[in-house]
């Protein structure tokens, strides 16, 4: 039997370490794909720390790793339109059973050499995009984006604001920035964070603790507010904060996770402002196709994006830098 290697997570011990398993063989209507780069996200940490649980996951242990991409290796029974060496990307899920199961939570992901799909969550990539970019797409880029363009609903010229300008929150403020948002001003505590988000095309970064923020905002949008907002943080001070600087009829997505109780504190304002929050997770197929297509014309730019690229033996170093927030990562990739 032919065997890889893979970072698998135990789940009773929050154990994560690099094994030799089985390869891989794709049964019907699946193709196996040889791994060229896998992001680390904070969902892994937060797998890995114990604070996520997969919800579907059958056993004890999984090969982590949402975000994919690599090469065609092998078709399994009846798959067509697929050809070995192409070069793919993974959507982060797939439904199975009326329910969206998660790679690398719910089943096997690609923090491996090898990993298996369904052929229809595979997208084909262009040459001229390297698989280090590409792989960061699902999740790290289709969640804002899908957040933006979907749930958000963001139109050309509206003040926007994002709090937390980690891997996915800078990348809001760059697609923003992409659909005509004006201003797009993001809110974090780090000045490293805040450094980013300019870089990716914040009009203005303010430090969420200063107590002049809400006179800030103000100022930037013409003493109108925010039309938008984003919280990538998921914290409870952050969509408190944002709900204050909001415009008539704005809207706060909740983008980020927490297990704390959604609450507002001055309901009749919020009632009388017609606010409106918004909870968003993920995306759907066709939000990493569009990404893929805007990135071959050249509307988007992944390349600032990868921090680092380490060997797969380096997961524990990763997944340490992720965080600690170690050199202000936006993404590090797991190369097998």
């Amino acid at each position: 039997m032919d065997r890889m290697r893979a970072v698998r997570l135990h789940l009773p011990t929050r154990t994560l370490s690099v094994q030799e398993v089985a390869k891989p063989v794709p049964g019907p209507g699946e193709v196996l794909v040889k791994v060229g780069a896998a992001g680390v996200c904070l969902s892994d940490v937060h797998l890995a720390d114990g604070t996520l649980t997969p919800l579907y996951l059958e056993g004890e242990s999984v090969t982590l790793g949402h975000e994919v991409a690599g090469t065609v290796e092998t078709l399994g029974p009846g798959v067509g339109g697929w050809t070995a060496g192409q070069r793919v990307v993974l959507q982060a899920g797939e439904r199975r059973g009326g329910r969206t199961h998660t790679r690398g939570v719910d089943y096997d992901g690609g923090w491996a050499e090898y990993a298996v799909a369904s052929a229809t969550t595979l997208v084909a990539l262009p040459s001229t995009l390297p698989l280090e970019q590409a792989a960061i797409i699902p999740d790290a880029v289709s969640t804002p984006w899908a957040a933006v363009t979907g749930t958000g609903d963001v139109r050309p010229a509206q003040a926007v604001g994002v709090w937390g300008a980690g891997g996915l929150g800078a990348h809001a403020v760059q697609l923003l920035r992409a659909v005509g948002a004006y201003p797009v001003i993001a809110v974090d505590p780090h000045p490293a964070a805040r450094d980013r988000a300019l870089h990716f095309g914040a009009d203005l970064a303010l430090d969420s603790g200063d107590p002049l923020l809400r006179e800030q905002v103000l100022g930037a949008t013409g003493g109108a507010g925010l039309e938008a907002a984003f919280d990538f943080a998921g914290a409870p001070p952050v969509r408190e904060q944002a709900l204050s600087v909001l415009a008539p009829k704005g809207r706060l997505v909740l983008v980020g996770l927490s297990d704390q109780p959604l609450t507002v504190d001055r309901s009749t304002r919020f009632s009388y402002l017609q606010h409106r929050i918004l909870g968003h997770y993920g995306s759907e197929e066709h939000h990493v196709a569009q990404l893929v297509r805007l990135a071959e014309g050249g509307r988007l730019d992944f390349s600032r994006s990868i921090t680092d690229v380490l060997p797969l033996e380096e997961v524990a170093t990763a997944v340490r830098r992720m965080e600690t927030k170690e050199g202000a990562p936006v993404r590090l990739i797991l190369r097998p």
